[in-house]
């Protein structure tokens, strides 16, 4: 088997065996393979483990730099394997702890300048919906020259096992990542921390009723200074003829997330400035961008937090520019997001999107295609 090798703009590598990974039969839906018989996670889904991996690993090399990079060094999502909403919020920490680390480092006397990371993908176990990798991180870091008699490089090799399990679409979550070696903690392994619960982690969204109400509820006019016709219009414009302004997201997680953040930028939201990872933050620019403006959950938080928007209590109150967001499997984690460019005169709103590239979509056809979601109504 060839293996296959990525490079990331900071100088990460993976290295994946794009060989077909064996599974029980009971797992065969999970991973898209036949019901009876022998199934198969693909070649390109086990890349994407791998590539999960490397940027999980990559990112905490990265919090340990003397540098005022502000990007992501690469996607925590990779077609469709991601982070669950619970790992994200690990990671959250584990970065905290680094950039800590990192701090206590510069007050000895020591800091790296750059690194590079390599991830290998050594063995892949799937069995009833969840996948067992094992990954061996090879890291070398640059010394800042503080007292001039630092050597070039310290590096090391260290070996991590995360576990992926399997979503009812189809898709995967890595859901933990466990250090496999005995000894002294490496540089940029984080302290375990505690893990809080979404309500205090971050802005909690509402769910909202999917029931026709009784009543009509009219969205309020000329309050918010925002220009909901223009929200429209960009959408309805773009919904399948991408803006070449901006970068794609298709092969990286969605691109409805992105889409909604055109859509509200082109209707009157202003950028908030600062770190990339912060929810808290909001904007794009012509080399990154930060995760709430291509992240579902992320994009609530930061919505929610700012008071860009309110949550509404049935779906059926949504105006033109408001936004609907599904968590297709109650995982806690939401998975699109959507904004209504037509509503009719009885009351239904209609959502135009990205992934699947979708126009004026009503509301009633989303739910009765997918009567298990839950749904989240967001006024802006």
């Amino acid at each position: 088997m060839k293996p296959t090798t990525f490079r990331s703009t900071v100088g990460a590598v993976l290295t994946v065996a794009l060989s077909a990974v064996v599974l029980p039969a009971t797992a065969a839906s999970a991973a898209g393979g036949k019901a009876s018989g022998t199934a198969t996670v693909d070649s390109a889904t086990t890349t994407s483990f791998g590539r999960v991996a490397d940027a999980v690993l990559t990112e905490r090399t990265a919090a340990l730099l003397d540098s005022r990079q502000v990007g992501r060094i690469a996607p925590l999502k990779d077609r469709n394997v991601r982070l669950s909403a619970r790992q994200s919020r690990v990671e959250d920490g584990a970065l905290s702890s680094l950039r800590g680390r990192k701090a206590r480092l510069a007050s000895l006397g020591e800091a790296y300048t750059s690194a590079d990371t390599r991830v290998s993908v050594d063995r892949t176990r799937v069995k009833d919906g969840r996948a067992t990798v094992q990954v061996t991180e090879t890291t070398t870091l640059k010394y800042k020259k503080i007292h001039g008699d630092e050597p070039a490089t310290t590096g090391f090799q260290a070996h991590h096992e995360l576990n992926f399990t399997a979503r009812a679409d189809g898709g995967w979550e890595l859901t933990g990542i466990t250090p496999k070696d005995d000894g002294l903690r490496q540089i940029n392994q984080p302290e375990a921390t505690a893990v809080q619960g979404v309500a205090t982690a971050h802005p909690n969204a509402t769910r909202a009723s999917t029931t026709r109400p009784s009543r009509q509820q009219q969205k309020p006019t000329g309050t918010t200074g925002y220009n909901y016709k223009a929200m429209a219009s960009y959408a309805e414009k773009y919904w399948k003829n991408y803006n070449p302004a901006y970068r794609k997201f298709n092969d990286a997680g969605g691109d409805c997330t992105n889409f909604v953040s055109q859509s509200l930028k082109a209707g009157g939201w202003k950028h908030d400035s600062g770190v990339y990872s912060d929810y808290r933050n909001w904007w794009y620019d012509s080399s990154y961008q930060t995760s709430s403006w291509v992240g579902a959950d992320e994009w609530s938080w930061f919505t929610l937090h700012h008071k860009r928007a309110t949550n509404l209590s049935n779906v059926y109150y949504m105006g033109i520019g408001d936004i609907m967001q599904m968590d297709f499997n109650r995982d806690g984690s939401k998975d699109h997001s959507m904004i209504v460019t037509y509503r009719s005169s009885s009351g239904v709103p209609y959502l135009t999107y990205h992934s699947v590239n979708t126009y004026r979509k009503s509301v009633a056809s989303i739910i009765a295609s997918n009567p298990n979601a839950y749904y989240y109504a967001y006024r802006t």
